[in-house]
């Protein structure tokens, strides 16, 4: 648990700071930190800024801007608050920073100068709003949730990218459906208490959920909804990987991938096994064999990485060396 300053640059002197909520119910909802005035949050609607939801305790965290800085307190609730994705008891906030209080998530930003929230009031739900797409500029309706499920959360991963809305789903052992939708895909990741069990894009049968995992951690643009409750279960397909360690690993793995992306021909390519064969396939790894054969029953690139039963970077450094070697070929 966190109980230390931040380490960043401390607040400009003379600026003005609103908490705004980027996720939850109250989303777009802003409110200011005045100089020397404690901001007590919680679902007692005697509180100064008043959250009424079943997650948030009666007296939950305390807000206040000092002289050196905004300092958040926990005030030992019972699901905790988070900054950034850690736990905290006591934390200093800079500008940027994300905070979690029930399925709340507040940024700390920079105010043009807003008029304060009434105190003693529940800020105003805000109703779910149609999702507008990025390309067209249309708007979709958001997912409905799946049966005995609620929603809790919706936002842009422009403004809450996937690693953090994991990692604060992690730390907070939620259970539940993170969905996530660009332009033109659908992606969905379950929890289990914090920890992922299964991911699926398009639902796409052919592709492993810890490969659809690590892809979604490339989206940067796009919606997200955060649906609680009842989770289904994939017999013979679940995982039970931790949060910290699918980042870590996924994470080093994008960076790979993005060096060895180059190396590759682009996802629609097709690639052929050259007739006649001059390289020996016995020179080839068991690793290498498999996509050697995924190429000859498949073809295109894209359909190669999907049905690979190893992660993207392994298919793909496997399919450099065929094609440097000369075992395949783009057609």
């Amino acid at each position: 648990m966190q109980d230390s300053a931040s380490k960043a640059t401390p607040l400009p002197r003379g600026r003005s700071f609103v908490l705004r909520f980027i996720s939850g119910k109250y989303q777009g909802g802003e409110f200011p930190v005045v100089a020397d005035k404690e901001i007590i949050v919680g679902r007692s609607s005697e509180l100064d800024m008043v959250l009424v939801e079943d997650m948030v305790s009666r007296k939950h965290a305390k807000i206040q801007l000092q002289a050196d800085g905004i300092w958040i307190e926990d005030l030992a609730s019972t699901n905790g608050t988070f900054v950034n994705g850690e736990k905290i008891k006591r934390a200093k906030l800079k500008e940027g920073d994300r905070v979690l209080i029930g399925t709340s998530i507040l940024k700390v930003i920079a105010s043009d100068g807003v008029a304060a929230a009434p105190a003693n009031e529940p800020l105003a739900p805000k109703p779910e709003a149609e999702v507008p797409s990025e390309r067209t500029g249309f708007h979709q309706a958001p997912l409905p949730p799946g049966p005995g499920q609620t929603r809790t959360m919706a936002g842009s991963i422009e403004e809450i990218p996937l690693p953090d809305l994991l990692q604060l789903f992690g730390t907070s052992k939620k259970t539940g459906v993170l969905t996530v939708r660009s332009d033109s895909d659908v992606g969905r990741i379950y929890l289990r208490k914090g920890t992922i069990y299964f991911a699926q894009i398009n639902d796409l049968a052919d592709v492993p959920p810890m490969k659809s995992t690590f892809r979604l951690l490339t989206w940067a643009k796009g919606f997200f909804e955060f649906d609680t409750g009842d989770v289904p279960g994939f017999e013979g397909q679940e995982i039970d990987l931790g949060v910290q360690e699918l980042l870590m690993e996924g994470l080093r793995q994008l960076d790979e991938f993005a060096v060895l992306k180059d190396k590759l021909p682009e996802m629609h390519a097709k690639l052929v096994i050259p007739s006649p064969l001059v390289p020996h396939l016995h020179d080839l790894t068991p690793k290498e064999l498999d996509a050697f054969q995924l190429v000859l029953n498949w073809g295109h690139l894209e359909t190669v990485l999907n049905k690979s039963t190893t992660t993207d970077l392994d298919t793909g450094e496997a399919l450099v060396k065929l094609l440097k070697g000369g075992w395949i070929v783009r057609e």
